[in-house]
This record gives structure tokens, C-alpha cells and sequence, in this order.
């Protein structure tokens, strides 16, 4: 019977999706389910929900537990075969809401701020010290595991996991699995869907869809570049910058508008107002999202805990497919993120980047995609660059290498000056206080 150990299990709706799906698969239905969280009451309403979809879903046939607080985190930890994370150090409030207002107040405006730009990386340092903790309790009392990370900045996160510990680390995302529906189903192209063929590769929220063709083998990209253009100049839609970097740049990308409009300099611009408007980019969307978010679910808890009426069906998301495949041994295919060992030839060697794999018995099994269009891999570039800096300010602790990676970052350099980076840094490392007081 198989251990899976849910980090961050507070996270309710995350937690009931992954562990839902468990309890939907053969090989995974009987296991022991450990909830670990440090906010003892989110924790508890998580394991009456799970706990319910157990009872509706899969008859009480998986074992769940709950730890709460770092005092357990080991014994949460001990044994498990799978580890899936999914923390948010600081949680919407204070944090986020620090990422996004201090910013503005140099007029930095962000989308997202959780991959990228100085929330991104404001993310990632206060992150970072929490998973050095979760890999030493990991290479102690279940040095074995795999670690599904699903926590953004997802290639910061993983690639420090990758590269300065022990631990079996993958970092999974939710947009490679739909990112050539999305763009079919957007251009009018649904009958292309059925046995389309495709490559996908990059760096997380920046990989490439680079192949896409029919189950005929006609390449899709010449209908695709023509629909998009016109779509563009025709109407308004949410995924307009997208689109445009079909346009400039050959290639449709992974993730999504509102959140690639903050991976480079090109479209948040103070001194171009109007292009906010011209890609309709939506300012702020991360924070009205959360908000969004928490009063949707307060009222869907509510109702939840009051009649026990929830169960699930199987999502699309990796985690339960990729431990089938390592239990069963049925080979299933993923876009994960893991060290570049060769996988894409025109990315450093330290960089983590998202290609397709294979899951088996032998667990992540990367396979070799070659190089990238020189105008994709550069564009990787600009981001890579801060993600190995931010990584290097997180081991070394050094408000210095803080400031290169807010320097190195495209958005924040193309808007603010070197001295404003490094006041708007430390106003936000004060801000952050507790979480970020490792930083001298």
C-alpha cells in the first residue's frame, strides 16, 4: 500500500483535486493519505472534505491522517513513496498583496507575479528556505520518494531541489496537457483535435508548442499563424498576447496571456499606456483572482460541510497518472520540469526546463528534444537568467544577489533604474518581515 504525503494540504481545493484523483485510480485507491499543513483549522476542514470523498467516492478504502505543524512534518514525511507539494509561504495575505503593492508604488505594474518579475522572485526567496527544510526531513525518513512539486515559481523551486539536494524531484504544471487544445478549440479548429500530434519544450510557462500536425502528419502552423493574425486584429480575446508572440515569434507558448504579458519587457511598458487595452492585459489579475477564489470557496465549504455531499471523478492533472505509471509500471507520457542533462541543446546546463517525459518503473525519464528556434531559446534566456540568479540569492542569503536577479529580470529593468531596484528590493524584503529575514 502505497504513502502519499500531501505538503500544504490546506490547500483544499489543490489537495481535493490531486488526492480525489488517487482515490479514483486502481493502483492508488488503497493508500495511506498523510495531510500535512501548519494552519490547523484549514487542515482539519481539508480532511472532512477528503475524508467525505473517500467515503462517496472510493469506500473508505484509502487511510487518511492528519499532521499539523513543523513539530510533525517528519513523522507526516516517514515512509512516503510520493510527496506532493503545494505550499504558499506567506499565503495571499500579507505576501501577495505585499508582491503586487510595493511594486506599484515604483510603478511596476505585474499580472501573475508568480513565476517571473520581482513577485516572482520575492516568491521564490521566501520559499526556498522552507523546501531546504522539507528535503532534509525527505532525505531522512523517505529518501526514496518522489517530489511532485506543483508550487510556483515552479522552475526556481524544482531546479534548486534538482540541483542542491537529494531529493526525486518533477515539477508539474497544468498548462502543457491543454496547451494545443486551448489554441485549436480558440481558432475555430476543432476538427483537428482527434489524433493531432504535437511537441512541446522550453522552461516552465514559457515552453513551446514547436510541432504541431494532424493524424494525417500535415503540419497545423500555417492555418494557425493566419487564423491567429486575423483573431488579433479582428476582436478582442483574452489570449492576445499569445498570439502575437505567434506572429514575432513563429510559436505558440504554453501558459497563458495574462501571465507571459510579465515575462519580458514587450507589453507592460509605463510609457505605452495603450498597449495595456491594444493585448487586453489584465492588470492586478492574480489578487482579484484570490479574492474571487476565497469567497467562492468559503461558500462552496459551507455547503460541503453541512450535507457531506462531494465526490470526484478523475482530473487531468499528472500527479495520480505519474504514480500509477511508477507503480504499475504502465509507461505514461508527461511534460515535466527537470534538469536540463542534455535535453534541450541551446539552454544551460543548470537550467530547469519543461520536456516531455516518460514514467515507468524507473520513475522521470526525460527524453532529449535537441535545440529550440534560436528566437525561443532566447527568449527562455531572459527568464532563465533570473531563475539561476534568484537561486544563487537563496543559497548564498545575500541581499546582493537579490538585486542582480531583479536587475537581470526583463520587465523590472526595462521600467525601473538600478537605484530604485535595489530600494524597491529592500522595502520589500522589510515588508515580507519573518519571511524573509534570512536576507542580509
Amino acid at each position: 500500500m502505497p504513502k502519499i504525503t500531501f505538503m500544504g494540504a490546506g490547500s483544499t481545493v489543490f489537495a481535493r483535486n490531486v488526492l480525489g484523483d488517487c482515490m479514483c485510480t486502481p493502483a492508488l485507491c488503497e493508500s495511506e493519505i498523510a495531510l500535512y499543513d501548519i494552519d490547523a483549522e484549514r487542515l482539519e476542514e481539508s480532511n472532512i472534505i477528503l475524508s467525505a470523498i473517500n467515503h462517496n467516492t472510493n469506500q473508505d478504502r484509502a487511510t487518511l491522517k492528519t499532521y499539523c505543524g513543523v513539530e510533525n512534518r517528519r513523522e507526516a514525511l516517514r515512509g512516503a513513496d510520493f510527496v506532493v507539494n503545494a505550499i504558499q509561504v506567506g499565503f495571499y495575505e500579507p505576501c501577495t498583496v505585499i508582491d503586487f503593492e510595493i511594486p506599484k508604488k515604483y510603478g511596476l505594474r505585474q499580472t501573475i507575479a508568480d513565476t517571473l518579475g520581482i513577485g516572482g522572485v520575492m516568491r521564490a526567496l521566501r520559499t526556498i528556505p522552507v523546501l531546504e527544510d522539507f528535503a532534509r526531513d525527505i532525505e531522512a525518513v523517505c529518501p526514496d520518494a518522489w517530489f511532485l512539486n506543483y508550487t510556483n515559481p515552479m522552475a526556481m523551486l524544482s531546479g534548486y531541489m534538482q540541483r542542491y539536494t537529494n531529493v526525486k524531484t518533477v515539477g508539474l504544471c497544468h498548462s502543457v496537457q491543454t496547451c494545443s487544445r486551448d489554441l485549436l478549440k480558440g481558432l475555430g479548429m476543432e476538427d483537428k483535435l482527434e489524433g493531432r500530434r504535437e511537441l512541446i519544450a522550453g522552461i516552465n510557462h514559457m515552453a513551446w508548442l514547436l510541432q504541431i500536425t494532424d493524424r494525417d502528419g500535415n503540419d497545423l502552423y500555417p492555418e494557425i499563424r493566419r487564423r491567429a493574425a486575423e483573431k488579433n486584429a479582428a476582436e478582442k480575446h483574452k489570449d492576445m498576447v499569445r498570439y502575437e508572440y505567434i506572429r514575432r515569434l513563429g510559436y505558440y507558448c504554453t501558459e497563458s496571456s495574462e501571465h507571459n504579458a510579465e515575462y519580458n519587457p514587450l507589453f507592460i511598458k509605463s510609457r505605452y499606456p495603450e498597449l495595456i487595452d491594444a493585448y487586453n492585459i489584465p492588470l492586478d489579475e492574480y489578487p482579484r483572482r484570490c479574492v474571487n477564489q476565497i469567497k467562492g470557496w468559503k461558500e462552496e465549504k459551507a455547503s460541503i460541510l453541512q450535507d457531506g455531499q462531494v465526490s470526484h471523478s478523475r482530473s487531468e492533472e499528472y500527479a495520480s497518472y505519474i504514480m500509477e505509471a511508477i507503480l504499475t509500471g504502465v509507461p505514461y507520457k508527461i511534460g515535466g520540469n527537470v534538469l536540463n542533462a542534455g535535453l534541450i541543446d541551446n539552454l544551460p546546463a543548470d537550467a530547469c526546463v519543461e520536456v516531455p517525459c516518460l514514467i515507468d518503473r524507473m520513475g522521470v525519464n526525460p527524453c532529449h528534444v535537441g535545440r529550440l528556434p534560436v528566437q525561443l531559446a532566447a527568449m527562455n534566456m531572459t527568464n532563465i537568467n533570473v531563475q539561476l540568479m534568484t537561486i544563487e540569492a537563496a543559497r548564498t542569503r545575500k541581499r546582493e544577489d537579490i538585486y542582480r536577479a531583479a536587475m537581470l529580470d526583463p520587465h523590472t529593468a526595462a521600467e525601473l533604474s538600478i537605484d530604485d531596484i535595489v530600494k524597491m528590493c529592500d522595502e520589500l524584503i522589510e515588508a515580507h518581515g519573518p519571511y524573509m529575514a534570512m536576507y542580509k
